[in-house]
């Protein structure tokens, strides 16, 4: 089976790297796509990729692995729709592009959600199977508790804490809770990580950088892989982000601000000001633990390491089933979106 791992943004090397070890296992080709942005930072150079889509026609793919919105229609290949966050709420994570031939969900919410459509437009498949990303929460879940034993030591701390905010203008907290996050590590057995998403402002990117050079106990992360930060916090702070998931399925407790979920299963608040006094209560309490237990069973009930595998096979089970497309229809708009993001 001949496979394109398909990335317009640096996040989706975590959430592909999974299925190409899969696909190594059994000897399936494979290609990485990457778009020019990405190529000084991307971490798989000895492997084949390319920056040019007539490669990919080049390659003759049997299957498409996109955790992004947009694929080209016109190449050959099963377009397989693998996500890039659970972050099920923000606007577009629902939305019906046309462009994927299959879609494949994390847990029941968001299968029930895409068998709605599925219903309705009766031109794609939707099979549940977990979310590559965190295989490793199946696999390896104390991979980097020694590199956090050393942190603590290092800073004399007891507890890290993650600041982890959303990138989108509306959503984030980044503006508000500078003077917070700096008030927070007056306290000395804390040490605050801070990680961004790539497409966070600049402005803020430099302020909190600025930040972290004034202060001894805060330390923002450059590396792109947030998977190790979640694995290594004891809490995280945030406000709309998808990685507010990925922590909760850890059974660790999350403070939010202003989160526009219906379905708020951890601590949440309006008041910007209440960071200290809410960090101390979830630290110490722990009040929201016993609501965690829905977001594993709603959101991601595998941990078993195999959603990475589960994937490959599915793809593999309906190609058996289907064969493999040579292109996907779409109406004359959507086509022309793609051939203003990937030429014709």
């Amino acid at each position: 089976m001949r496979t394109i791992l398909f990335c317009q943004n640096n996040y989706a090397f975590g959430i592909l790297e999974p299925i190409k070890e899969v696909l190594i296992e059994k000897d399936y080709p494979y290609t990485w796509f990457i778009t020019d942005k990405l190529v000084d930072g991307f971490p798989f150079t000895s492997d084949d990729y390319t920056t040019e889509i007539s490669d990919l026609k080049n390659f003759n793919s049997d299957a498409i692995f996109v955790p992004g919105n947009e694929v080209p229609y016109y190449l050959k290949g099963l377009k397989v729709q693998v996500f890039h966050g659970l972050a099920g709420e923000k606007k577009g994570h629902f939305r019906i592009r046309h462009y994927f031939d299959l879609y494949l969900t994390q847990g029941p919410y968001f299968t029930r959600g895409f068998d709605t459509f599925k219903a309705k437009y009766k031109n794609f498949e939707v099979i549940e199977t977990g979310w590559p990303k965190l295989d490793i929460y199946g696999k390896d879940k104390l991979l980097y508790q020694a590199e956090k034993k050393k942190l603590l030591n290092e800073h004399k701390a007891n507890t890290i804490l993650l600041y982890a905010p959303t990138f989108s203008p509306s959503l984030t907290s980044a503006p508000h809770l500078i003077e917070e996050i700096k008030t927070l590590s007056s306290n000395s057995d804390y040490l605050i990580l801070i990680k961004f998403h790539p497409l966070m402002d600049n402005k803020w990117i430099e302020a909190y950088k600025e930040l972290a050079n004034s202060y001894s106990n805060i330390k923002f992360q450059d590396e792109k892989n947030i998977i190790k930060f979640l694995l290594m916090a004891d809490l995280m702070i945030s406000d709309t982000s998808s990685v507010i998931y990925e922590f909760l399925l850890l059974d660790k407790p999350v403070i939010t601000f202003k989160n526009i979920s219906k379905k708020i299963h951890w601590e949440d608040s309006d008041d910007y000001g209440a960071l200290i006094n809410l960090v101390e209560r979830n630290l110490n309490e722990d009040p929201f633990a016993e609501q965690r237990k829905t977001i594993f069973n709603e959101f991601h009930p595998y941990n078993d390491g195999k959603s990475a595998l589960r994937m490959v096979e599915a793809v593999e089970d309906y190609i058996e089933k289907n064969g493999v497309p040579e292109k996907r229809k779409l109406s004359f708009l959507r086509r022309r979106k793609i051939h203003s993001i990937f030429g014709k």
